[in-house]
């Protein structure tokens, strides 16, 4: 078996899937989920269980430079730069607009001392909210519905897709006009401004981007612009090496970079932005490389990879209003991770499997139209 593999998401005119990468990106939208869940036990970063599940969206950002420098870089001698926005546009909005729904639909279930009482915000708001989400419009600190300054209260991850909408953009109009030499350099500057937010920043991290307040904007876009120039740079000077069991060895290495504890304590936040900088410069760079080396050569990697490729994007847009219901469980019953441990297993469990049919019933069916309509050949 090839190590690229289709998907049954993908379409007829894409390009053949790296199967590895698509499973590693399964392997870390899971790792999220757990990351998140154990948000609601713990009082900062600095006590975090899998400390470092938010580096999960830099590998996103960095997979997505790959495969778009891979899906593209050869195409745009026919393609023109709406068709290539229309092409991203159905790839990722379908499941931003799902996501906004649940968030929406979740919302009075949410109540949480940490947030206030969801009941009393007005259904007319909260309908705004929603079509904002959806619409992918964030919103500005101190006029959200949660109270939380986030740019989409409803489902909170879809900061991500904000940034990864301005990476597409970027790309489409400038980075792959760069010839490589100064795609390096870009590359270069972009990870020098990324260190220097992690190692001397206010966090001693890089979780950052959620909000449009100035500090955290501009750690989010240093994220997406080293992370996706990164990805792609690697696609453009990508040559094969033979790795034998690359997506195991990749998975557990996903999963121990992203669960390493708190580095340096509150007294050197600077040595924890010293690991997350190597993280996104040297190790997820590397597992990239592996993962798009490997081949899988049997049935059952080849089905797990396949089914984790297909589940992760939507995995990661309908988890978290869920998250939501978690954590204001915790909170208002003041139960320990021991306690709540069957609503943690079924909160994951249920995502997965909510993934999965969103994939086929919604996100599948949906992109197929609207690649009908306005990808007439």
């Amino acid at each position: 078996m090839s190590e690229k593999q289709t998907s049954s998401a993908a379409f007829a005119d894409t390009k053949p899937h790296y199967n590895i990468l698509d499973g590693l990106r399964g392997i870390a939208a899971i790792t999220v989920v757990c990351f998140h869940l154990f948000e609601a036990f713990a009082t900062s970063h600095l006590d975090q269980t899998i400390n470092h599940g938010y580096l999960a969206v830099d590998f996103f950002f960095m997979l997505s430079g790959f495969v778009v420098g891979y899906a593209y870089d050869d195409r745009w001698k026919t393609m023109k730069t709406k068709d290539f926005i229309k092409r991203r546009i159905i790839r990722l909005q379908p499941m931003v607009v799902m996501g906004a729904i649940i968030g929406g639909a979740t919302f009075y279930l949410q109540g949480c001392e940490a947030w206030g009482d969801t009941t009393q915000v007005a259904i007319g708001v909260l309908l705004v909210a929603t079509l904002a989400n959806a619409m992918l419009i964030p919103s500005t600190p101190g006029l959200e519905v949660r109270g939380l300054g986030e740019m989409y209260p409803l489902n909170g991850p879809t900061w991500s897709l904000f940034f990864e909408y301005i990476g597409n953009i970027l790309y489409a109009l400038f980075i792959r006009r760069l010839p490589t030499v100064a795609l390096t350099v870009l590359v270069a500057v972009a990870g020098c401004g990324l260190a220097t937010f992690a190692i001397f920043g206010p966090y001693g991290d890089i979780c950052a981007g959620f909000q449009l307040a100035g500090t955290e904007f501009t750690g989010g876009f240093l994220r997406l612009l080293f992370s996706f120039s990164a990805g792609l740079l690697l696609s453009r000077v990508f040559k094969p090496a033979r790795i034998k069991g690359a997506f195991w060895l990749c998975s557990l290495s996903v999963v121990a970079l992203l669960a390493v504890p708190r580095i340096g304590g509150a007294g050197h936040l600077w040595m924890n932005g010293l690991y997350d900088t190597l993280c996104c410069i040297a190790f997820f760079p590397l597992i990239v490389f592996l993962g798009a080396s490997g081949k899988t050569t049997d049935k059952y990697t080849v089905g797990i990879c396949k089914f984790l490729g297909d589940i992760s994007y939507p995995l990661y847009m309908v988890h978290y209003p869920f998250i939501y219901i978690y954590y204001a469980w915790v909170k208002n019953e003041n139960l320990t991770f021991t306690e709540s441990l069957p609503g943690a297993i079924a909160l994951v469990v249920g995502s997965i499997l909510l993934a999965y049919a969103c994939m086929k019933l919604y996100d599948e069916p949906v992109r197929r139209y609207l690649t009908k309509i306005f990808l007439k050949k």
